[in-house]
C-alpha cells in the first residue's frame, strides 16, 4: 500500500473552489463502460493511514467485514432528454427534464435557452408530444407545459433519450439502446433520476452473492439524482455553494439493516455520493438513520462532520465539482487529490463510465 508523507495529513483549511482542481488527460474520460460490469479497477484509499492500494472491483467482497452493510441507491434513470423543434420555425432545440411540477408540467434545462422565451411552442417525436414555455427560470431553465394524446411516460420511453453527461460523446442521430441498459445499475427500480448513481454500475449478481457470503448486508434506498448533482460550482468560496434539492426515501427495512450493522460494530458503506447524501440527511446527531421520505438540500463540503457513513465507494469525479468537494470532505482534500494524481499516472478511467475508489 502506498503511504503518503506527513505533509498530506494536515487538516483542511482552504475553502476556494480553485483548490479542488487537477489535470486530467482527455483520453482518460471513459466513453464506454467496462465489460463485464465488474471488470473495473478500484483504488482503495485508507483515510486514517493516509495511503492507497491499486485493486480490482472484484476484490470488494474481500474488503468487507461480516456485519457491514452496503447502502445502494435503487433509482432508475428515465429518458429525460428530448430533441425536437421550435414551432413554427423548425429550429432545433433540446430539453432535459428535471423536476415534475404537476401533471404534464416540468422544469427543464433548455438549449439554446435564448430561443425559448415564454410562449414559445415546441414539438417532439413528429408532433406526438408538444409543449409551451410557461416561465423562464434562471440558469437556462424553463417551465414547460406538455400536451399529448398518449401516456406521457410511455411516450418518453419511446422518443426520449438517455441523459448521458456531456463528456460522454455520442452521435445524437444514432439509437441509444446500449446506454439505456448500461447507464442503469442492476438495482434500478424506482423511476425518477436524470443521472445514474454511477458507483452502483460496477455491481453484478455475482458480486452481490459474494458480499452476502462474507456476511455483509445490502440495504436499498432511493435518491432521485437531479440536476443539482452535476450542476457546476459557480462560487469561489465552497461554503457558499448549495446543491439543489433531491427527493429521497429510506424505508423501514433499510433503516433497520443500518441500525443492526451499527449495533453489531459493522460499517455503513455508502455506495455512491447519492447514498451519502441521503444517509446523512436522515441521520440524527447520534448517527442513527431513521426511515425518512422527503427532499434534501444537504450540501457537503470540507468541514462537514459525518454522522452516518463509515466508508464510501465512489467513482472519480470532475475537477471543481460538488462531488469532489464531498469526497474531499470525507477523506481530506490533500489525500484525495494525491490519490487522483496517482490514478491519472496509472491510467485509471474517469467519470461516470470509469473506474472506482473505495475510501475506508
Amino acid at each position: 500500500m502506498r503511504r503518503l508523507g506527513s505533509r498530506f495529513q494536515t487538516s483542511f483549511s482552504a475553502v476556494l473552489i480553485s483548490d479542488f482542481d487537477y489535470d486530467l488527460p482527455e483520453e482518460l474520460i471513459a466513453q464506454q463502460p467496462a465489460e463485464p460490469r465488474d471488470a473495473s479497477r478500484m483504488l482503495v484509499v485508507d483515510r486514517h493511514r493516509a495511503c492507497w492500494q491499486d485493486c480490482a472491483f472484484r476484490d470488494l467482497p474481500e474488503l468487507v467485514h461480516p456485519g457491514d452493510v452496503l447502502v445502494i441507491n435503487n433509482t432508475r434513470v428515465f429518458p429525460a432528454r428530448l430533441i425536437g423543434r421550435r414551432e413554427p420555425s423548425g429550429g432545433k432545440i433540446e430539453l432535459l427534464l428535471l423536476t415534475e411540477r404537476g401533471a404534464l408540467e416540468w422544469e427543464a434545462l433548455a438549449r439554446p435557452a435564448r430561443r425559448l422565451p415564454v410562449g414559445a411552442r415546441v414539438s417532439f417525436g413528429e408532433g406526438r408530444l408538444r409543449g409551451e414555455i410557461r416561465e423562464e427560470i434562471e440558469g437556462g431553465l424553463r417551465l414547460v407545459r406538455f400536451e399529448c394524446e398518449e401516456n406521457f411516460d410511455q411516450l418518453l420511453d419511446e422518443i426520449g433519450r438517455t441523459p448521458l453527461p456531456p463528456y460522454i460523446k455520442r452521435d445524437p442521430f444514432k439509437a441509444d439502446a446500449p446506454d439505456r441498459e448500461r447507464y442503469q445499475t442492476i438495482f434500478a427500480r424506482e423511476r425518477g433520476a436524470v443521472a445514474a448513481p454511477t458507483a452502483g454500475l460496477h455491481f453484478t449478481p455475482r458480486i452481490i452473492a459474494e458480499l452476502r457470503e462474507r456476511g455483509a448486508q445490502i440495504a436499498e434506498i432511493t435518491l432521485h439524482v437531479g440536476y443539482g448533482t452535476f450542476e457546476p460550482v459557480r462560487v469561489k468560496d465552497v461554503q457558499q455553494h448549495r446543491v439543489a434539492a433531491e427527493r429521497f426515501v429510506i424505508g423501514q427495512e433499510a433503516a433497520e439493516k443500518i441500525a443492526q450493522a451499527r449495533r453489531s460494530g459493522g460499517r455503513i458503506i455508502a455506495v455512491g455520493t447519492t447514498s451519502v447524501r441521503a444517509l446523512e440527511s436522515a441521520a440524527d446527531e447520534r448517527g442513527i438513520v431513521k426511515p425518512t421520505a422527503g427532499s434534501t438540500q444537504l450540501t457537503i463540503v470540507p468541514g462537514y462532520r459525518f454522522r452516518a457513513v463509515d466508508a464510501l465507494l465512489t467513482n472519480f469525479h470532475l475537477p471543481r465539482s460538488s462531488l469532489l468537494l464531498l469526497v474531499s470532505a470525507f477523506a481530506g482534500r490533500e489525500l484525495i487529490l494525491a490519490a487522483y494524481r496517482h490514478a491519472v499516472k496509472e491510467r485509471y478511467r474517469f467519470y461516470s463510465y470509469g473506474d472506482c475508489m473505495l475510501i475506508i
